[in-house]
Formats: structure tokens, C-alpha cells, sequence
């Protein structure tokens, strides 16, 4: 059975998504962060990176969430694009992945974790974030979905960032971005998301984000570079 490395933070619970949309056995395998689980050595050889999410389906790994929501896509032929439209839905995933999440998982982290007196890179992180969403939002002011005429794993990869949009940039984030959150709303209410999101909830995770969870979580704070 695919073992389903996770937490509930946004990108395994896109991959979550997924799972509980196709109907896929998974055996969910939590990686509490905050305790510095994702170092371990047996997790290490799942994913090198120490990052969730991660999967093992029958002896191949793959981490990352995009490409794991691509593995799982082609294996399965649900929810993939048509080819005609390849092109578009790998810029789309790339443009996800290399922009909208790790842009947004920076102005989080300036945002609310670091100390108050990071002006600058809370300011340039947040720009990047709000140009990131009104590209998006221009996309889907013409577009209902993301690539071609309907629901597919580009939309879920989206919505694994987006529906926390208040939290990265801000309570009025979502009403800058109405054809965002359009789509978001929609996914959300899936039954599927609604499962998703809540699979957290089968597990214990550390909540406290003390001394120990920001040695875990932010590894610069206690490593010197040199």
C-alpha cells in the first residue's frame, strides 16, 4: 500500500487532496516537524531533503509535492490535463512551485516567526506573494480552472497554498483576489477537501511552537554558516 508521508501543513494537504479525490489506499504516515521527526535517518532515506510531503508507493519514492501530484496523475490518468495542454499545465505546476509556494512559505515565515526586525525581507516577501496571486487571479478572471475546461491536479496544487492566502499576506487577501478565491471556495468544498484537510486530525502533533520546534523548524537559527 502507498505510504503517504505528511503533516497538515499546505503542501501535503494538496497531496492529501488528491488521494481522497481518486480514491487511492494510503497508509498515512505523520511527520511531526516541530519534534524534528523529518531528521531521522529512516525518514532521511524516503526524502534527503527532511521536507514533507513524501511517498513511498511500493518501493518508489518520490518527494516534492508537485511532482508527487504528477507521479500519481500519470500513474492514474485522473485528473491529468489532456496532452494537448501539457505545456500549459507544466508551466502552471513550475510557476506553482517555484514561485507561489516557496514565496509564500518565506512571507509566512517573516511574517509571523522571525524576529520583528526583518523589515526588508518581510516587505520583499510579501510584494512577491501579492504579484504571484494577481497573476493567478488574472489567469482565472478568464479562466475557471487553472489548465483547460476542468478540475485538475494544477488546481489542487494551487489550493494547497491559496486557501491560506489571509495567513500568508493578510485578512484581505482573499477579497484582493476574488477569481482566486472563487476556485479556492470551490475546492473546498469538496467532500474530498474536507477529508484532506482533517486527516491531520487522526494524529497528534506537537501544537507549541516553543525553543525545540524553532531548532526543528528553522535550522539557521542554531547552525552557523561559515
Amino acid at each position: 500500500m502507498l505510504k503517504f508521508y505528511f503533516n497538515g501543513s499546505p503542501n501535503p494537504t494538496k497531496v492529501g487532496l488528491y488521494l481522497e479525490e481518486t480514491g487511492l489506499a494510503f497508509e498515512p504516515v505523520k511527520i511531526d516537524t516541530r519534534k524534528g521527526e523529518q531528521f531521522t535517518p529512516e525518514f532521511l532515506k524516503i526524502n534527503p531533503n527532511a521536507k514533507v510531503p513524501a511517498i513511498d508507493d511500493g518501493g518508489t519514492i518520490v518527494f516534492d509535492s508537485n511532482a508527487i501530484l504528477l507521479y500519481l496523475a500519470e500513474k492514474t490518468g485522473k485528473f491529468l490535463p489532456a496532452a494537448a495542454v501539457r505545456g500549459e499545465t507544466l508551466s502552471w505546476l513550475m510557476f506553482i512551485a517555484t514561485g507561489l509556494g516557496p514565496y509564500s512559505g518565506q512571507a509566512v515565515h517573516f511574517k509571523h516567526f522571525s524576529p520583528k526586525d526583518q523589515a526588508y525581507a518581510h516587505n520583499r516577501y510579501q510584494f512577491e506573494g501579492h504579484r504571484h496571486y494577481k497573476i493567478l487571479d488574472d489567469h482565472l478572471a478568464k479562466h475557471r480552472y487553472m489548465v483547460g475546461d476542468s478540475y485538475s491536479i494544477v488546481d489542487m496544487d494551487l489550493w494547497g497554498w491559496a486557501r491560506m492566502a489571509a495567513f500568508v499576506l493578510g485578512e484581505d487577501a482573499p477579497s484582493k483576489y476574488p477569481n482566486v478565491k472563487r476556485l479556492v471556495d470551490e475546492i473546498t468544498a469538496r467532500p474530498a477537501a474536507a477529508r484532506a484537510i482533517a486527516l491531520k486530525d487522526k494524529f497528534t502533533f506537537k501544537a507549541e511552537m516553543d525553543d525545540e520546534a524553532r531548532g526543528n523548524m528553522f535550522k539557521h537559527m542554531t547552525t552557523k554558516v561559515a
